[in-house]
């Protein structure tokens, strides 16, 4: 519909329904309103006519909404339940399970179930929105509604047919027995096998899933039944159960693909069937097959599966019982009453359970296959319709559409006649009359125009014509017409409208019908009768092929072929052309009429002569074919485009009839009745309802201006007077481009759709423009025209088509502000389609201002692409402006010309076909260029209101009427002439642009040659300058060849030469245009290059000082974390590369500003902030910003108020009171120093914002101030420093204005340089510490070991040249024991005498420690060791760096070759267990990783330096060296290890590998424990048996030397006999008395004797 009114169709309203659960949904929907005044087609129009976008639905009470909007974009996603979840989602324990169920997460929540939705938008909505809801579901191959539940579910569901009536396809049989060819029929009346499917308990598996590999098989992906695997389908359904939906398989023809042979219809009913007897009871009586999904059943269900058996005329079960409870199962339970009670064969019995949908729908169709075609009855939905009224359900179609039935049918009455006879006798006006006054009346204009006297003869003509009109009395079906339009029920006059045309279209496809029947009948002739038939085929009884229907009636199989008499008696003969066309199209030879009346023959000329032979040839040719032939070559024209039947009857010559009738009474006033004289107010009632408007009758050519006139005058007077600006769009293309579809798809609005049926004709409708656009489009009705039936047969004057199409193209664009040029995929007749719109373009242009152009491709394919391509290129060199346009029109005409592909669904004639995927984008696209271009005719010119239009529409006819263009009504050959100029030129202007271009590469050069002196603002203007003129000069050059050449070729041509007045012009303006639109772009990029270049050049000096402050921070902070050994974190890194950014952008030279000033920024800025806070009073003050003001701010009396200077006028003349008030605003002022000394010192430009700021700091600080002060003192004090901020931050908007760009560029990256920034810290940082953890784990002990390594050998030689006791074994025993004598310890004898070992190390290490303490070579010695080691480290590390050259490289093979090198170079073993693990694995630049090891190494080498030369912490040292030197020394001094194994005196012999062991100082008793087990207990020197009892040692009482040396132990057992005693807990030994007399000096002296040496 057109403009949507306040008052619906729906005269009446319905009950209000009872609450319950399904009013809930309704409610929260939003649908409670439209439960008793339903929707109507006009809310498409807020819905989806003005969207241009497909917005997400938000909530629940978007859903409706979105659907409609979807449905009509034909989105596969139109049922989707899924809203955008918000950002805030409130607490959802309230819910209810469906709502929290299955949320789409990130997509959108699923709160409905998908049934629900669509059930309760058909429940809200009336028929015909209905209709058009169903048409457009079954183009998205969706289910439609059958059987629709009723909210209240006491009352009966009701049984849509009326929706079903509209849906229209094509099929084709594999029937036999039928004509196997195109089928097209109303699928609500065609007979077709109906499937019915229910369910009965709960089963496994979906039955609509099932049923959808059913319909499209098991690979599709089409959802034409929604089930529980899509959004929301799983949810539980509230409103749809008791539903029943359909959907179709319609066969294509193709055997190998094709499911079924023959159409199918699928009806599926929603929830259990045992809960929906009534539908049960319905679908069992209406459908050929039912189809029962059955679970594990009751026993009710059970009993109400056997009374189907009655009703059903094809029962099939599926069992999906559980198989634990098979005994109980259906299969069972049938089983056993299977012969004697339901008589089901065994193949109705299908195995479910444990299967998949796919395998269930396999087994599914595998049975219907072997039921069809023959084995089912063939039923239509209208006798559905009966069964549904008898068994209590309640029918759509009530007592206003029977009776509007019943006067159609009334109406149309003859028509079964043929459609000639009944347009003759019932619409005369639309006769021969019409046509000749149309003749004359342009015979006239053309004589006025050419300002010769109108011939007499006319006159008289016309004279005598309009007296036969005047005796025209109303015809009964025009009355019946008028009467039925004038009714006050608009549903009825809508019903009666929409019937009228499906009833038009039922009744003429009979002709098609009889036709296909007639070629049936052939198939049982043979082969000799068919020379008859094909003669009285060529001899013209085969009219009703050429003048049949667009739409194919369907053929069911009961009926039997009848003869059709109108075969024989038709007086229209088909022609040779249009015979030879049907019977060659499987011929090598193709015969049609060529130019001039020849005929051509597989591309070649056949003069007059030739044409004899040429037919009779065809006939022969005719005679010989087979009936297969023939049959294939009437399928493929059926499905081929069919060309429109010029003498079909549609709605809108009933319609074109009532204008002219009301025509006729203004030729002969006085002859209307009342009714005739309402007409006008009928049309304009139907053209607001959104009935099209023919403007133009295309058969005649005419236009009834009387009728129009005061068509428009009623517009008028029923619209506001002051919302009548209009704007005009037009759709141009032929009669095959779907013109009407078009529309539709993109406005929702209704055109004549001209299939096969042809009214052809200029038609237009109103949209009224929704509030938010019309200030864009500057328009309040935008005129929708559409162009119908162009380049197609005329009715009439098939003579003067070629002229009548001109004449229609140019009319209809010379309406235009915006024209759509449709091109047509299928077009076989693209040069005529083509010289007819490029002659109305050319004809538009000449006469008045051409259109905006906009082009819709409707397919991808190469005939496509150049055809738009052509088209595109011509309307833009028309759309040029002249050459005093100004630079605004130019801009403008760059952008007007847009080319949409949109691959509609219109040429789909079955609903079988698919939509685009990409269908709704291209639509919405298409339709935001068309909107966009609208909004551009508002800066190219007014809007025109409705007197104005009409005035143009006048205009325009009449100088059509006349011809008053150059190029003539019949002209062919300038059009295409025009085009290969306009080729020409695009070949030019390429090669011009191709030249500038080079040209502007050389430019571009010598811009970034300039390098940093670019940044030199004389240089940069300089250059600029210069190369602006030289590309003016090239510019100008290159136009100036252009010109020659179009001078040329225009003189050349002979046909553009006799119209170069009118082509020169349009060529030398696209050509100024060219030009002003290279120069703009020439500067625009030399400006863009320049300062391109200015910014890189900028950016790189940035970078570089941001680099540079980067490495001196970086080596800082590197330092700081190997000094600290802290790990610094992200947060101090941010901070720390915040203090280098702020420090780069302050040191930074931007370049300053020219002329961009701030102060009208400032200015807008104050004055919106007195204007909220109510100063208005004080704006004439704001025009001194920017002017020079007295320093200081100055209070003065008009501050204060009246009554605060009355108080004050006795305190010494108010001064007080202005002291405080100066000091505020001293204060305040001061803040505002600190406030721009603050702002200033960021790194960002200025903004408006911080004026914001500023405003709202004074009047913070004003209000924390307690002074009786006017409005005034603010308004002064705002404005003084809001003038001195224009100074300040104009400084600071010099500085980044030039390079804001750039600033934003290096603000927005900001975030990269900080990570860059954190990068290379963690890099070095890791670089320094695994460069530190390798020296501390590896090369330090590595060095340590090197330098310990000898140390403990070195000492011990040292110790051993300076101290003589360590030269011998015997020379040591001698020492200790003089020592131990001299000491005269007891303690020491007790150890040396129990550990014998261990006192010698002691007093050897006693000896090592005093040593060291007392060393000075040892330090000597490290140093030594340490600079021979670092040398050798360093070889090894130079050694791996020559084979890297400072790459990037993984740190851990290198340094195990280092390692390598190191114990191969140095000698030394390298501990790499340290390596192992991912520590060291690093990728990082050795070059950088060796100057950190070797600054380590240096600082590890003074360390060590430093350490050698403290004093020696000889415990510390001796931990570390591997050899200790007491052990060396003890090795040496040691020794025999055996002692006597009776006093456990040390051997004492020294030469190596002696056998017989001695000893010359055996102990005496009582000097060892008595338990010990090896001496004796009598006698108190124990030894004197000692050989005899130990052969392996001698006996050392036989030797001198151990008589002498017998003293030294005497002595010591003597001095602490008792404290042995005590020590060893025994009785002290008896000893004799002289051994008590031995002195100490003679038992050293016995030691001398035994140790001479």
């Amino acid at each position: 519909m057109s403009v949507k009114l306040s008052k619906r169709l729906s005269s009446k309203k319905k009950k209000p329904p009872k609450d319950n659960a399904q009013t809930e949904i309704l409610q929260k929907l939003g649908l409670e309103a439209y439960s008793t005044t339903p929707l109507d087609p006009a809310s498409i129009l807020d819905i989806s006519t003005w969207t241009l976008e497909d917005k997400a639905p938000l909530e629940l009470k978007d859903l409706p909404n979105a659907f409609l909007r979807r449905l009509w974009l034909l989105s596969q996603d139109a049922r989707s339940p899924c809203c955008q979840p918000q950002q805030d989602i409130p607490n959802n324990d309230n819910k209810s399970p469906e709502e929290k169920l299955n949320g789409c997460e990130g997509e959108g929540l699923c709160a409905i179930n998908s049934l629900d939705l669509v059930t309760s938008v058909f429940m809200s909505a009336n028929s015909f929105l209905q209709q058009e809801m169903t048409v457009r579901m079954v183009q998205c191959q969706f289910a439609v509604p059958l059987v629709l539940p009723n909210i209240d579910p006491g009352e009966p569901s009701h049984f849509l047919l009326w929706p079903l009536r509209s849906v229209l396809s094509q099929w084709m049989s594999h029937s036999l027995d039928t004509y196997k060819g195109v089928q097209e029929g109303n699928l609500a009346s065609t007979s077709m096998p109906m499937v019915s499917c229910v369910k009965l308990g709960r089963c496994s598996v979906s039955k609509s899933q099932v049923l959808n590999h059913v319909l499209n098989g098991l690979k599709s992906h089409r959802e034409t039944f929604v089930h529980r695997g899509m959004d929301g389908g799983q949810l539980p359904r509230r409103l749809s159960n008791g539903l029943v939906e359909i959907g179709w398989y319609l066969p294509s023809g193709d055997i190998d693909r094709d499911i079924f042979p023959v159409p199918v219809v699928i009806s599926n009913l929603r929830g259990d069937a045992s809960t929906h007897e009534k539908c049960l009871k319905l679908l069992c009586q209406a459908s050929s097959a039912v189809v029962v999904f059955c679970g594990d059943l009751r026993e009710k269900e059970k009993q109400l599966l056997m009374s189907c058996k009655n009703m059903a005329s094809k029962l099939i079960l599926i069992d999906l019982s559980d198989s634990e409870t098979k005994e109980k199962s259906t299969v069972g339970f049938v089983d056993q009453n299977l012969k004697e009670h339901m008589g089901l064969p065994e193949e109705s019995v299908l195995q479910g359970s444990n299967l998949t949908e796919e395998e269930v729908a396999e087994k599914l169709c595998k049975t219907l296959k072997g039921l069809l075609p023959d084995r089912l009855k063939f039923v239509t939905l209208e006798a559905a319709a009966k069964l549904a009224l008898e068994i209590g359900l309640s029918v759509d179609e009530g007592p206003i559409c029977k009776k509007v039935m019943a006067t159609v049918e009334e109406m149309l009455k003859g028509l079964d006649e043929g459609s000639a006879e009944f347009r003759m006798k019932q619409l005369p006006l639309q006769g021969p009359f019409w046509s000749k006054l149309a003749e004359l009346d342009k015979e006239e204009s053309k004589q006025s125009k050419e300002g010769t006297e109108i011939d007499p003869q006319l006159q008289k003509e016309k004279r005598d014509i309009m007296a036969q009109l005047s005796s025209y009395k109303m015809t009964p079906a025009m009355k019946i017409f008028t009467d039925a339009l004038f009714t006050t029920d608009k549903t009825e006059r809508t019903y009666f409208l929409t019937w009228l045309k499906l009833r038009l279209h039922l009744m003429q496809s009979e002709k098609q019908k009889s036709s296909q029947e007639t070629f049936a009948m052939l198939k049982t002739e043979k082969k000799g009768g068919m020379s008859e038939h094909l003669e009285e085929l060529e001899h013209g009884d085969c009219n009703s092929v050429a003048d049949s229907d667009s739409f194919c009636s369907v053929s069911t199989t009961d009926k039997k072929t009848k003869e059709h008499p109108e075969l024989q008696a038709s007086e229209k003969r088909c022609s040779d052309e249009e015979i030879s066309h049907q019977i060659s199209d499987d011929q090598s030879c193709h015969v049609d009429s060529g130019e001039n009346g020849t005929l051509r023959c597989e591309g070649k000329h056949l003069d007059q002569s030739e044409c004899t032979s040429a037919k009779s040839d065809l006939t022969s040719a005719k005679l010989n074919m087979g009936y297969d032939a023939l049959t294939v070559n009437l399928v493929a024209s059926c499905s081929q485009l069919p060309e429109p039947d010029p003498n079909s009857l549609a709605v809108e010559h009933f319609l074109r009839e009532m204008g002219l009738i009301f025509e006729l009474t203004h030729i002969s006033p006085g002859s209307g009745s009342q009714n005739v004289l309402g007409l006008p107010s009928l049309a304009t009632d139907l053209l607001l309802y959104g009935v099209p408007l023919e403007l133009m009758d295309g058969d005649a050519s005419n236009i009834p201006m009387c009728w129009l006139g005061c068509v428009f005058a009623e517009l008028k007077r029923r619209l506001p007077q002051d919302q009548l600006r209009t704007r005009v769009l037009t759709n141009l293309g032929v009669y095959h481009a779907r013109n009407a579809e078009v529309l539709s798809a993109l406005f929702g609005v209704k055109f004549p759709e001209n299939k096969r049926r042809l009214c052809k004709g200029v038609y237009m409708v109103a949209l009224c423009v929704p509030d938010d656009l019309r200030k864009d489009m500057e328009c309040d009705f935008l005129f929708i025209i559409d162009v119908e039936g162009l380049c197609s047969v005329s009715v009439d004057n098939t003579k003067n088509i070629l002229t009548h199409d001109n004449e229609m193209a140019t009319f209809a664009t010379g309406l235009s502000d915006v024209l759509l040029q449709n091109i047509s995929p299928h077009s076989d007749k693209f040069e005529t389609t083509f010289t007819v719109i490029v002659n109305a373009l050319l004809r538009t242009k000449e006469h008045d201002s051409l259109p905006i152009c906009q082009l819709l491709a409707q397919d991808e394919e190469l005939n496509s692409k150049l055809q738009t391509s052509q088209l595109s290129r011509i309307s833009e060199m028309l759309q040029t402006e002249r050459e005093d346009s100004g630079n605004a029109d130019n801009q403008n005409a760059k952008t007007t010309v847009c080319t949409t592909c949109v691959k509609g669904p219109w040429s789909n004639m079955s609903v079988s076909e698919l939509v685009d995927t990409q269908y709704s984008e291209a639509v919405l696209k298409l339709k935001e260029n068309l909107f966009e271009a609208l909004k551009s005719c508002a800066a190219k010119s007014t809007a025109s209101g409705l007197p104005e239009f009409m005035a143009h529409l006048c205009s325009v006819w009449d100088a059509v009427k006349s011809e008053s263009f150059s190029i003539g009504l019949k002209d062919t050959d300038i059009a295409l002439a025009f085009s290969l100029l306009c080729t020409e030129f695009s070949r030019w202007e390429g090669s011009f642009l191709e030249n500038m271009e080079s040209w502007l590469r050389r430019a571009s050069m010598k811009i970034f040659a300039t390098k940093a002196k670019a940044l030199d603002a004389a240089v940069e203007n300089d250059l600029l300058d210069e190369l602006k003129n030289e590309a003016q000069e090239e510019v100008q050059s290159e136009i100036n060849k252009m010109k020659s050449k179009v001078d040329t070729y225009l003189m050349k041509d002979d046909l553009l030469k006799m119209d170069i007045k009118l082509f020169r012009p349009i060529l030398m303006s696209n050509m100024v245009k060219l030009q002003n639109h290279m120069m703009e772009e020439i500067v625009r990029k030399l400006k863009a290059i320049t300062e391109n270049h200015c910014s890189l050049t900028q950016l790189k000096k940035f970078e570089s000082l941001l680099e540079e402050q980067q490495d001196f921070k970086l080596l800082a902070l590197v330092e700081t974390s190997k000094s600290t050994k802290l790990l610094l974190q992200d947060t101090e890194l941010e901070e720390e590369f915040e203090d280098v950014w702020n420090k780069t952008l302050s040191n930074f030279n931007f370049r300053p500003s020219e002329t961009d000033d701030i102060t009208a920024a400032v200015t807008d800025t104050l004055r919106q902030n007195l204007i909220s806070r109510g100063f208005q009073k004080h704006m004439k003050k704001l025009d001194t910003i920017g002017q020079n003001q007295t320093p200081g701010f100055q209070v003065y009396d008009e501050h204060f108020g009246y009554r605060s200077r009355l108080k004050h006028m006795f305190e010494d003349n108010n001064r007080q009171q202005r002291l405080e008030a100066q000091q505020t605003a001293s204060k305040i002022i001061d803040e505002y120093s600190h406030f721009v000394a603050d702002k200033c010192s960021l790194p960002a430009d200025f903004t408006c914002s911080y004026i914001v700021e500023l405003l709202e700091n004074i009047e913070k600080s004003l209000k924390e101030k307690s002074m009786d002060i006017r409005s005034a003192f603010e308004v002064d004090l705002k404005i003084y420093i809001c003038n001195a901020a224009c100074q300040d931050f104009q400084k600071l908007h010099d500085r980044f204005s030039k390079d804001k760009e750039l600033l934003m560029l290096i603000s927005a990256t900001k975030s990269k340089y900080l990570a860059e920034f954190i990068y290379h810290f963690r890099k070095r940082d890791q670089c320094q510490r695994v460069a530190q953890a390798f020296t501390t784990m590896v090369i330090k002990p590595t060095v340590l070991d090197y330098i310990n390594g000898p140390l403990g050998m070195q000492i011990a030689e040292e110790i051993k040249d300076k101290a003589i006791q360590y030269r011998s074994p015997q020379a040591f025993q001698q020492s200790l024991l003089e020592e131990l004598i001299k000491e005269d310890h007891f303690e020491s004898f007790v150890e040396y005498l129990l550990t014998y070992d261990g006192f010698r190390l002691r007093k050897i290490q006693e000896t090592v420690v005093a040593h060291l303490s007392e060393s000075t070579s040892l330090g000597k010695w490290k140093q030594q060791r340490l600079g021979e080691i670092v040398g050798k480290v360093a070889s090894a590390v130079s050694q791996i760096t020559e084979d890297t050259n400072g790459v990037l490289s993984d740190t851990k093979p290198l340094l195990e070759r280092m390692c390598l090198i190191l114990e191969r170079d140095a000698d030394v073993d390298v501990t790499r267990d340290s390596l192992n693990g991912p520590l060291f694995s690093i990728t990082t630049e050795w070059d950088r990783f060796v100057k950190c090891l070797m600054e380590l190494l240096a600082t590890l080498r003074l360390d060590l330096v430093q350490e050698f030369s403290q004093n020696v912490d000889i415990p510390g040292l001796l931990n570390c060296v591997p050899v200790q030197p007491q052990d060396c020394l003890f090795k040496r001094v040691k020794g025999c290890d055996k002692q006597c194994p009776l006093c456990s005196a040390p051997c004492e012999e020294e030469e190596l590998g002696h056998e017989i062991h001695k000893t010359l100082l055996h102990r005496p008793k009582g000097m060892l424990p008595y338990d010990s087990p090896s001496l004796p207990s009598s006698n108190i020197m124990t030894c004197k048996d000692l050989h005899s009892l130990h052969p392996n040692w001698s006996n050392s009482y036989d030797d001198p030397s151990s008589q002498k040396g017998s003293s030294y132990w005497r002595y010591v057992l003597a001095r602490f006999n008792e404290r042995f005693a005590e020590e060893f807990n025994q009785e002290p030994v008896i000893i004799p008395e002289e051994w008590r007399k031995i002195t100490q000096e003679e038992a050293l002296d016995s030691l001398k004797k035994v140790f001479p040496n």
